[in-house]
């Protein structure tokens, strides 16, 4: 929640930097660098509203809040009062937003087993084997080597090792549960595509500005090599007195 109204107070003093009374921003023309370095800066940070699905007024009344603020201008209402209101109206958009995700991602999850003929475990995640490995299979203590695709369910890429044309490789205790989960079903040399529901991936904050809250998320993983975790040492015998 920190980093969800750090980034909106971000999105705020940002476009405070900027006359806001002059001109209708849809009329504005980016005619300079400047111009165009600061409409960038502003629909990079503004993409954090967009979760808001705000209203035409509600963008309006934002904008002259902002107005006001940048000139100096006295506040139109209690500060003191509405300071504490945009923390819970912030949730509660962020909450909606997160439940509608939610509920479109258990929908999509369905689909999928049921047309791709895919297998639903007791937690939620659904997979479907593309290519069968022969290879050894990892436990969650163990590192592996993957390449990966990930998309929302729209098709929307968010992150991909195979875009990058290179191969990552990480201990799969410290990733998301349906990872952790979800690779454990593969091999070496196998490749599976899974869905993975928000409460095995980044849950009702999502991981902004990409994955939204309560996102389901898609990948397409093949697994390259499985490095074991090195087993404990034993303590050492206890000497004779």
């Amino acid at each position: 929640m920190k980093k969800t109204w750090l980034s909106l107070a971000l999105v705020v003093g940002s476009m405070s930097l900027v006359s806001c009374d002059k001109a209708d921003p849809k009329k504005i023309s980016l005619s300079s660098e400047e111009d165009k370095t600061f409409y960038a800066m502003g629909y990079m940070l503004g993409g954090n509203l967009s979760r808001l699905s705000l209203t035409d007024k509600e963008i309006a009344s934002l904008y002259k809040g902002i107005a006001a603020a940048s000139k100096g201008d006295k506040a139109e209402v209690d500060m003191g009062v509405y300071q504490a209101k945009i923390q819970e109206v912030f949730k509660a958009r962020m909450d909606a937003v997160a439940a509608k995700e939610k509920e479109a991602g258990s929908a999509f999850v369905d689909k999928f087993v049921k047309d791709e003929s895919a297998t639903k475990t007791a937690s939620g995640l659904a997979y479907k084997v593309i290519t069968e490995g022969t290879g050894a299979t990892p436990t969650a203590e163990d590192t592996v080597e993957v390449h990966y695709h990930g998309t929302l369910t729209d098709g929307t890429v968010f992150d991909s090792s195979v875009e990058r044309g290179k191969t990552i490789s990480f201990p799969l205790n410290r990733v998301i549960k349906g990872w952790t989960e979800g690779l454990q079903t593969m091999k070496e040399g196998g490749k599976t595509k899974f869905v993975i529901p928000a409460d095995l991936a980044y849950g009702e904050n999502g991981a902004p500005p990409k994955i939204p809250g309560g996102a389901t998320l898609v990948f397409e993983v093949e697994l390259f090599k499985v490095i074991k975790a090195e087993a404990p040492k034993a303590a050492p015998a206890p000497k004779k007195k």
